[in-house]
């Protein structure tokens, strides 16, 4: 992406996040090009300034929350980026017997207890006023919002694929290392499998014991090291075009970009780790899903769920043996009411993209049905 395309250098998705962890960031990267040393700078005095926050918040609650017993079955929601992930995590979370890592609470993983009062209520007003949807897709931004955990997981460490978004040139590294685990050394395994228990103890104790609800497409290859994690855990595979999924993925990179990016990179470039990331990231998926337990698991097709939510979560429920179905209907009605007018981004679907999908993706349309078009 070009200099033009920037916003602010006062944005940056982890800037609640570790000093320590920003800090080996800048260290180990292949380096910051010139147009972004203010906002590297700008993410590094934000989480410098905001480290006696997490300090207190962790020795104000660290005891108790290292005490607290995380449920034994969290639902894990899978699949690849833009792939109705988002949608089907807002839904279950309407459920009251759930929890969910909010907005916030992945922003400032840290301090969200603590700035819960006063930060975020800040922080809602001046995102309201520039942002009132979502910058890849016209979904309400709210704070209080389940969100995926990888956000949390790059504001505490640098093992986390959401970095690549801040050095796009070694986006492949991150992907590698951080969602497949290849060239982990074990110490760097164990230090994500620590981190992670923490972050998911710390949302379980937010939660007050609840059943957690976590969306990360990112674990759609990590399954073997969280049922490790959780051995009781469920998964939700949800599935889409494979031509939609690539559109809207390039144009989700498109719009996070510009806020993250401390490198550039061009469109072509962009094109391509999309279809690495996905073409490994579902491979992986499909050898992974012998290894969930029998009615552990349940599989999803986003076109389905759009035109019938109720009937798919129902089989959700069903399959995965969740109570409370006819109890949250009430919820799960007023909230598909609620957004029974959302408008998805309208994609232009050329022959270059009908060829680059159909060279790489082929084996996603065999295994999840989907129909191929001819260029």
């Amino acid at each position: 992406m070009t200099s033009s395309a920037r916003p602010s250098h006062t944005e940056h998705p982890v800037a609640l996040g570790s000093f320590r962890s920003w800090m080996q960031l800048i260290a180990t990267s292949s380096g910051v090009d010139r147009g972004y040393l203010l906002r590297a700078g700008f993410v590094a005095l934000t989480t410098l300034l905001t480290s006696p926050l997490r300090l207190w918040e962790t020795a104000r609650y660290g005891r108790a929350i290292a005490q607290t017993d995380i449920h034994p079955s969290p639902i894990f929601i899978i699949g690849h980026w833009r792939s109705g992930t988002t949608h089907l995590h807002n839904l279950l979370c309407q459920d009251k017997q759930f929890g969910f890592l909010s907005t916030f609470q992945a922003m400032a993983p840290g301090f969200c207890i603590t700035g819960d009062r006063w930060i975020k209520p800040a922080l809602a007003r001046l995102a309201g006023k520039r942002y009132p949807t979502r910058l890849i897709d016209n979904i309400p931004l709210a704070f209080d919002a389940p969100q995926e955990d990888e956000f949390a997981m790059a504001s505490l460490c640098p093992r986390a694929f959401i970095h690549g978004f801040t050095f796009p040139l070694q986006a492949e590294v991150f992907f590698d290392k951080y969602v497949l685990f290849h060239g982990l050394s074990v110490a760097e395994h164990a230090r994500w499998r620590q981190t992670y228990a923490a972050l998911t103890r710390k949302s379980t104790f937010l939660n007050n014991g609840r059943q957690l609800v976590i969306k990360n497409c990112a674990h759609s290859a990590r399954i073997p090291t969280l049922l490790a994690l959780f051995p009781d855990a469920k998964f939700i595979h949800i599935h889409r075009n494979p031509y939609e999924v690539f559109l809207s993925t390039v144009h989700m990179h498109k719009k996070v970009l510009p806020r993250s990016q401390l490198q550039d990179i061009d469109v072509p470039q962009i094109e391509a780790h999309v279809l690495h990331f996905y073409e490994k990231l579902m491979r992986r998926l499909q050898t992974d899903l012998a290894s969930i337990p029998p009615g552990h698991f349940v599989e999803v097709r986003y076109g389905a769920l759009e035109r019938d939510p109720l009937a798919q979560l129902e089989t959700v429920y069903r399959e995965l043996a969740l109570p409370g179905f006819e109890q949250a209907m009430p919820d799960l009605v007023r909230y598909i009411q609620a957004v029974d007018g959302y408008q998805k981004n309208a994609y232009h679907m050329d022959d270059d993209v009908i060829e680059k999908v159909n060279s790489r993706w082929a084996f996603a349309f065999d295994e999840w049905g989907y129909d191929y078009l001819q260029p």
